[in-house]
């Protein structure tokens, strides 16, 4: 499970899900009160986006970039703003907070919680 207490204002975080029936990597980013997930996958080569387990690379700006061909993406859709797969966007996961944990939405597979990854 991922603590929401322990996932700082602005940081991201590596879980584990089960989404369409396979466990994913996700990347779980908290805005203030807001939580977003998207797949660990660059649109661009299928690769992970973190260059080790749960590790992130960020932009000064606090864009997310690719650990394989530094493709950067913003953090609030997932959009990719530049490298080798601009325009495209990171694949989106709905998470919520309940009970303080990050868990998907019922809109994403009912009520089964992230684990985290690593």
């Amino acid at each position: 499970m991922l603590d929401w207490a322990g996932l700082a204002d602005g940081g991201l975080a590596e879980a584990e899900a089960c989404v369409d029936g396979a466990l994913e990597s996700l990347i779980v980013h908290r805005d203030g009160d807001a939580v977003r997930a998207w797949l660990n996958i660059c649109p661009h080569a299928g690769r992970r986006l973190d260059w080790a387990p749960g590790e992130f690379l960020r932009t000064k700006d606090g864009l997310l970039v690719c650990a394989v061909h530094g493709a950067t993406f913003e953090l609030s859709e997932g959009l990719c703003v530049g490298g080798p797969c601009r325009g495209q966007s990171l694949s989106a996961v709905a998470v919520e907070v309940r009970d303080g944990v990050v868990r998907l939405s019922a809109d994403a597979l009912g009520t089964a919680a992230l684990r985290t990854g690593g």
